[in-house]
């Protein structure tokens, strides 16, 4: 930044200096980016030694219209506030500036001026701007993480792994969560600066970014659409003509890309893990430690009575706004709580997935994980419905012939199973259900079950019965594409034979339990001996469910057996998922960087029928930006298809490679790929 013909002849940010010692290189070598807490120097060159009782003060603008002006003091004073020392060497100053623990984190504008004795500006330059960020280095700052190996995973890591399935066939996606690629951090910014309280009071806002608890319930608020101008819509169900299907996404830039690019408009589509993958984004470049977390069995309860009610009938569901999710994401931030009492320090939940309103807006948490445990539910924020997502009991009802509603089944068990997270040694799983909850059934368990509160009382005609029927659903892990049987087995502990009538309904279901249709519905009249069991087999044929899954590719079995004569039943539930082929993916030669590499993917038709339309996503942190490589003409059935892509690496380091497949019949078949990118360092030849 060379200036003609004035005492300050140029103002050098050290950016390549600063931001090594900053952790920002990843997000930017050329613009400085710095963390607060922490000091960084610039240099001043002038023209010639400093005028004799002449010296320099700095201003730092915060704001389009700098609605925040903060004066750099000279010497160092309390904490909170931003100074400056200096060192002179003839026509050279260099400046070293102090920013406090808790300061505003944002786009900075820097002016050096030029002050004489009696205090005239006598040469000022304003062309000068850095960012600053949360700094989880930093033992001052509320977001700090005293431990290297976890910072390194949820701040500097790009690359993700995502688990999902069902509780008990648990499978996991990779996702680019890429917060160091180019103008990420901007968009960052862009995404706080359109939320509505920015838009209704700027100053406001601005004076509030320096509070971690209000910048992540913010991102809660704009990752998703629902109300304001946030990054996505979300949509649970088929069609996604006019947009992207929630599957088809493996990272988060393309997301944030695209909302700015085109003009603050909300992309087309997410489900919970797209948009939980974006919110760890954009927590993780603005450097607060996060982390994604799944809940198998997650349960949504709408009416704060701690309890999932069903009513079943075998041929339709009775609407009801409770429901449970086979899984659900969200995410955890690393912040002290300075607005609550003591012990609320650590991880604080945060759900971008818009699903309650809490103060008026789509956006849940932060909330504590340790009130969530203990059952502190008057802590903030929306602690009882993050609460029941991760204890509600679920209990399935029928109307019987005379209009009275009967319980027939009690689950206390089921939900908030599992809970997962990418381990910090790898792709592996790390169980995280013991920092939500005691074990099943502790009394520790039903102690905070009962200071959280007590369930409704409901007016049935009592509780369920010991039953003498058992009921089990047994299923393998079928692959999408290939017939498989289910297996029915009822058991009779009693001491008569006893005639039951076994209903079986099986239906297509997404993630989160809405119905697509039904794939076989069966009733038989069975004698079940004393002391034995009765197996039914249910075939599932490929051409068959094909017309009913959803992109989810989940099949729901209900069954209930009821002893004729008695009024008394038994159910079981079995959710059944079926799984995706795997892609290959073969990268050939050592990568260096800025150097072109090659890789193979290929993908083989698992299905007994063609596919059409055919298309590859690649995209990788610190490789290549999203590609789509389209597959002409028909996958014949066993068919094997290979394209070829060259691409040239970024940045050094490990960096991972993910691809997605998708076609008319088959789609959300997932590859990943690990690539050591290295810095090539030539022979120097002496002349």
């Amino acid at each position: 930044m060379a200036r003609q013909n004035s005492f300050i002849v140029d103002v050098d940010l050290r950016s390549h200096e600063n931001n090594l010692f900053h952790r920002t290189r990843e997000i930017d070598r050329e613009r400085l980016i710095v963390r607060r807490g922490q000091p960084f120097s610039i240099t001043v060159q002038l023209s010639d030694s400093l005028p004799h009782k002449h010296q320099l003060e700095l201003v730092l603008r915060l704001g389009k219209r700098d609605e925040v002006v903060i004066k750099v003091q000279r010497q160092r004073g309390t904490g909170d506030k931003w100074w400056f020392n200096q060192q002179e060497a003839q026509s050279e100053i260099l400046l070293t500036l102090h920013s406090p623990a808790d300061a505003i984190i944002g786009q900075y504008y820097l002016s050096v001026l030029l002050m004489s004795l009696d205090g005239r500006i006598v040469e000022k330059v304003n062309e000068i701007d850095f960012h600053l960020l949360f700094n989880p280095w930093c033992k001052d700052d509320v977001v700090y993480l005293p431990d290297e190996k976890l910072l390194h995973e949820y701040v500097m890591n790009e690359d993700g792994v995502i688990f999902m399935g069902t509780w008990d066939y648990i499978r996991n996606i990779p996702w680019n969560y890429g917060q160091f690629e180019d103008f990420v951090m901007d968009i960052c910014f862009e995404v706080l600066d359109n939320s509505q309280e920015a838009l209704q009071n700027f100053k406001m806002d601005i004076e509030r970014r320096s509070d971690p608890v209000y910048i992540s319930r913010i991102i809660t608020a704009m990752v998703n659409a629902n109300g304001d101008r946030g990054v996505l819509i979300g949509r649970w169900k088929q069609p996604y003509l006019d947009g992207v299907a929630p599957n088809r996404w493996t990272g988060s830039v393309p997301i944030l890309r695209k909302w700015s690019k085109d003009g603050i408009k909300a992309v087309k589509y997410g489900q919970c893990w797209v948009f939980a993958g974006v919110a760890c984004t954009v927590l993780r470049c603005l450097g607060i430690p996060t982390r994604l977390i799944t809940n198998f069995f997650s349960a949504h309860d709408v009416d704060g009575n701690l309890s999932i009610d069903f009513v079943e009938n075998f041929e339709s569901r009775e609407e009801k706004n409770d429901s449970s999710w086979n899984f659900h994401c969200w995410v955890e931030s690393w912040m002290r709580r300075d607005d609550l009492p003591k012990g609320n320090e650590g991880w604080q939940v945060l759900d971008p997935t818009p699903q309650e309103l809490s103060d008026g807006a789509f956006c849940c948490g932060p909330c504590p994980v340790s009130a969530i445990k203990e059952g502190n539910l008057g802590v903030k924020y929306d602690a009882p419905f993050i609460f029941a997502e991760v204890n509600a009991d679920i209990i399935y009802w029928r109307f019987l012939p005379g209009g009275q509603k009967q319980k027939i089944r009690v689950d206390q068990r089921s939900v908030g199973r599992n809970i997962s997270t990418k381990s910090i040694y790898g792709n592996g799983r790390e169980d995280v259900t013991l920092l939500y909850k005691y074990p099943e059934g502790s009394k520790e368990e039903r102690e905070v079950y009962k200071k959280a509160g007590r369930r409704v009382t409901h007016h049935t005609d009592g509780t369920v019965a010991p039953p003498r029927l058992n009921l089990l659903i047994k299923h393998p892990n079928p692959v999408f594409g290939t017939n498989f049987d289910v297996i029915l087995e009822v058991t009779n502990e009693g001491c008569d034979d006893t005639n039951v009538q076994l209903t079986v309904h099986a239906i297509a279901v997404t993630y989160n339990s809405l119905h697509q249709g039904e794939c076989q519905r069966q009733k038989n009249n069975v004698t079940v001996s004393a002391q034995k069991a009765h197996k039914e087999v249910l075939h599932f044929r490929y051409e068959d469910y094909s017309k009913c899954v959803s992109e989810h590719n989940l099949i729901r079995v209900k069954a209930l057996a009821e002893a004729q004569g008695d009024s008394l039943a038994v159910m079981a539930v079995a959710d059944i998922p079926l799984n995706m082929p795997e892609l290959h993916i073969k990268v050939l030669g050592k990568a260096f960087v800025w150097e072109q590499l090659t890789a193979y993917i290929s993908f083989t038709n698992p299905l007994p029928v063609p596919l059409t339309g055919g298309v590859f996503t690649l995209e990788g942190a610190g490789l290549l930006s999203e590609t789509q490589i389209y597959v002409e003409g028909v996958i014949s059935p066993r068919q094997k298809v290979s394209v070829k892509i060259s691409f040239t690496p970024m940045r050094t380091g490990v960096r991972t490679l993910l691809v997605d497949f998708d076609s008319d019949r088959l789609k959300d078949v997932k590859g990943v790929a690990s690539v050591v990118v290295r810095k090539k360092y030539r022979n120097m030849i002496p002349a």
